[in-house]
C-alpha cells in the first residue's frame, strides 16, 4: 500500500479531499504527523479559523476513508516548547519531513518552500498547487450595486447597509435566522479561497478575530473570546471616483498639484475618506509620480501601478525603513490611528516624502488635535499643510496651517508674543483657530471674526486711553483703522501731548505703533464727568476702602488723585473697591491725596 504524509497546507486548503474524491489518491495509507495535529489544535484553541478548518478537513478525510480504501494513522513526535518557538523558522516543517523519511513515504504539500526543501533532501514529494474553486462564495449573494456592507451574526437575520454616502440605511436582507454552523461554513470557504486566490490576503489573524481582504471585499470574522457571538462583517466599496469627479475648485486643484505635500483627509466613518484618498493616489500616479500606500488591511481601490504596503513584521515602522529605500514621491497612509502611526507619518513627511493621511474625526480641527501630544506642537505645520474634511462623500471644508510668531488674538502685550499655528479656511483665508502654548498647556482657541474684531479694538482702545489719561483724565479714543486712532482731549492738554517740535507725540506713536490724530474734544460731546461716582472712604486693618453704590457691583472703574490716574479696579461685592495698604497704589493715594475731595472714581462700563 502506498504511503503518503500530509503537511498542514494541503489539509487546510482542502486539496487532499479533492485528490481523494477525484480518485487520484486511493488504496493508500495516509500518515498525518502529530506535529500537524498539534499545530491545528493550537490554532483552534486560540480561536484561529484556520485551526478549525484543518481539523474539520481531517474529520472529513476519516469519514470518506473507507469508501476510497484509505488507512489513516498519526505518527511522529509531538513538538516540544522549543519546536513551537521555532515554528516560524521551519522547525515544524522539519519534523514533518522526518516523518516522511522514516516511513519512506511521499510528502504531499501545497507549500512551495516545503516542496523545495524536501527535494533538496531527496524526499519524495508531491507538490499540489492550490486551485481556485469555481463556485462563488456564499456571501456574494447578499450584495448588489447599492450595498456598502453586509452584517451576519448568529441568532440574527442578515442585515445590509444600502444607499449612497450620506444616506445609508440598515435593512434586513431576509428573515432567515443565521446559525453558528452556517456562518462557520461561510468562514471556512472564505479561508480556503484566501489560501488559493492570488487576489486574497489574510491581513490580521488574532485569537477570536480574522481579517481577510478578498478582491475588493474586506471581511472581518469575529468569535468568542473577542466577541460574545459569531459574526461576519463584509465591507465593499460601492463608489470609485477620480479627483475630477469631486467639486474641487481650481485653487484647490492647483494646491494638490503643486504645493500640498502634507495632506490630511478627515471625516467620520463611512463619509468617503478612503474613496477620496484612492482618487488622490490615482491622480498623483497618473501625473507621473511614484506612489505607495500604507494600509492594514489593504483595501484602497488604486491603479495597478501603485504598490500597496502593509505592516512589515507587525509594524509600520519597519515598513517605513523599506519605503525610504524605494524613494516614493507620495505615500497614502490609510487610517492614521496608533501613536506610532502619527510619529511615522511625521518622520516620513520631514524626510521629504509627500504624505496623504486618512484619519477618523468629526471636524477638521479634531483631526489636527489628534496630532497634538503625538508630535511636537511647533512642527505640526511642517507635517500638515492642508486638511480636507469629507462629509457625505463630498469635500466639505479645507483648512491650511501656517506657523507665525505673533501675539495671540485677544492678547495685547507685546511680550506675550509666541509661536502660533494659524488655521485658516483655504478658499477665503478666514482665520478660524489658533493653537499655541500658554503656560504648560496647549491651547486651541476658536476665533470668531465678529467677536475678535470687537475684542481687539476694545483692547487697543483701552491701551491708548490709559496712555492719554496722564494728560487728560477725560480723554476719548476712536479707532479709525488698524494703524490709525483719533484721540479727543481738552484744549489745554494738547500742547503737552504734542511736545516741543512734536517730539512727545512722535514718541507716543512709536510706543503704540499707530498714527495718532489729536483733536480738541467738542464741548457738546458727553464728558466723562457724567460717569464720576460718588463714594465714601474708610479703612480696615489691611485695606483702603472706597465704597460706591451697590448697583455698580461687578463693573470696572478708574481711580484718580488730583486728575492723575492711579489704578483701575473691579467694584466688588457691597459696591467696594479695596486697595491693599501694602500696595504701591495705596501708598500713592495716601501720598498725593490730602483729603477725600482730591480722589475721583470714574465708571468705565458705560
Amino acid at each position: 500500500m502506498t504511503k503518503i504524509v500530509l503537511d498542514t497546507s494541503i489539509i487546510i486548503n482542502g486539496q487532499i479531499i479533492t485528490l481523494v474524491e477525484s480518485g487520484s489518491v486511493k488504496n493508500t495509507e495516509i500518515i498525518i504527523p502529530m506535529a500537524v495535529l498539534d499545530e491545528l489544535q493550537s490554532q483552534a484553541s486560540q480561536k484561529k479559523e484556520q485551526g478549525f478548518v484543518g481539523l474539520e478537513e481531517i474529520k472529513k478525510l476519516q469519514d470518506i476513508s473507507s469508501k476510497y480504501g484509505l488507512t489513516i494513522t498519526f505518527e511522529g513526535k509531538r513538538p516540544d516548547i522549543d519546536d513551537v518557538n521555532l515554528a516560524s523558522r521551519g522547525r515544524i516543517d522539519a519534523i514533518i519531513q522526518d516523518v516522511a523519511k522514516q516511513n519512506d513515504a511521499i510528502l504531499y504539500t501545497s507549500d512551495h518552500a516545503q516542496s523545495l526543501v524536501s527535494q533538496a533532501e531527496r524526499i519524495k514529494v508531491k507538490f499540489q498547487k492550490p486551485e481556485q474553486q469555481k463556485e462563488p462564495l456564499e456571501f456574494l449573494r447578499f450584495f448588489d450595486s447599492q450595498t456598502m456592507s453586509v452584517h451576519l451574526k448568529e441568532g440574527m437575520a442578515p442585515l445590509a447597509k444600502r444607499g449612497k454616502p450620506g444616506s445609508f440605511e440598515l435593512t434586513k436582507i431576509e428573515d432567515t435566522i443565521l446559525t453558528r454552523e452556517y456562518l462557520h461554513n461561510i468562514s471556512t470557504r472564505i479561508l480556503e479561497t484566501s489560501k488559493i486566490s492570488g487576489s486574497s490576503n489574510i491581513e490580521i489573524s488574532k485569537p477570536g478575530a480574522l481579517v481577510i481582504q478578498y478582491s475588493d471585499y474586506r471581511i472581518v470574522i469575529t468569535q468568542p473570546p473577542f466577541s460574545e457571538g459569531y459574526e461576519i462583517t463584509i465591507v465593499h466599496p460601492i463608489v470609485k471616483l477620480s479627483l475630477d469627479q469631486y467639486d474641487v475648485s481650481d485653487k484647490l486643484m492647483s494646491r494638490f498639484s503643486e504645493r500640498a505635500e502634507g495632506i490630511l483627509i478627515s471625516g467620520p466613518p463611512g463619509s468617503g475618506k478612503s474613496t477620496l484618498a484612492s482618487g488622490l493616489a490615482n491622480f498623483y500616479h497618473n501625473g507621473g509620480k511614484i506612489v505607495k500606500t500604507f494600509e492594514s488591511p489593504r483595501d484602497l481601490q488604486v491603479d495597478a501601478g501603485i504598490t500597496q504596503y502593509t505592516r512589515l513584521d507587525g509594524s509600520f515602522e519597519n515598513s517605513a525603513d523599506i519605503l525610504l529605500l524605494v524613494r516614493p514621491d507620495y505615500t497614502i497612509f490609510d487610517e492614521v490611528r496608533r501613536r506610532e502611526d502619527f510619529s511615522i507619518f511625521s518622520d516620513l513627511r520631514l524626510a521629504g516624502v509627500g504624505m496623504v493621511g486618512v484619519i477618523h474625526a468629526n471636524s477638521p480641527i479634531d483631526a489636527i488635535q489628534r496630532f497634538i501630544g503625538k508630535i511636537e506642537l511647533g512642527i505640526i505645520p511642517n507635517v500638515l499643510d492642508t486638511v480636507v474634511f469629507v462629509k457625505d462623500g463630498k469635500i466639505s471644508e479645507v483648512y491650511e496651517l501656517k506657523l507665525k510668531v505673533k501675539v495671540p488674538s485677544g492678547m495685547t502685550e507685546q511680550d506675550l508674543a509666541r509661536p502660533v499655528i494659524e488655521i485658516k479656511t483655504f478658499e477665503d483665508q478666514t482665520l478660524e483657530y489658533e493653537i499655541y502654548t500658554f503656560g504648560e498647556e496647549n491651547v486651541i482657541m476658536p476665533i470668531s471674526k465678529k467677536a475678535t474684531s470687537f475684542g481687539v479694538e476694545k483692547l487697543a482702545e483701552e491701551k491708548v486711553k490709559d496712555t492719554f489719561k496722564k494728560f487728560d483724565p477725560r480723554a476719548e479714543v476712536e479707532i479709525l483703522s488698524e494703524n490709525n486712532v483719533k484721540v479727543k482731549v481738552d484744549k489745554q492738554a494738547i500742547p503737552s501731548i504734542i511736545g516741543r517740535g512734536g517730539t512727545n507725540i512722535n514718541r507716543l506713536e512709536k510706543m503704540l505703533n499707530v498714527h495718532i490724530d489729536v483733536v480738541e474734544r467738542d464741548q457738546s460731546s458727553e464728558s466723562l464727568t457724567n460717569y464720576e461716582l460718588p463714594f465714601s472712604f474708610s479703612e480696615s486693618k489691611t485695606s483702603l476702602i472706597l465704597s460706591v453704590s451697590r448697583e455698580y457691583t461687578g463693573m470696572h472703574a478708574d481711580v484718580y488723585v488730583n486728575e492723575k490716574y492711579m489704578t483701575s479696579s473691579r467694584i466688588g461685592r457691597k459696591g467696594q473697591i479695596k486697595v491693599p495698604k501694602r500696595s504701591d497704589v495705596a501708598k500713592h493715594l495716601l501720598q498725593f491725596a490730602s483729603s477725600q475731595n482730591e480722589i475721583q472714581i470714574f465708571l468705565k462700563d458705560f
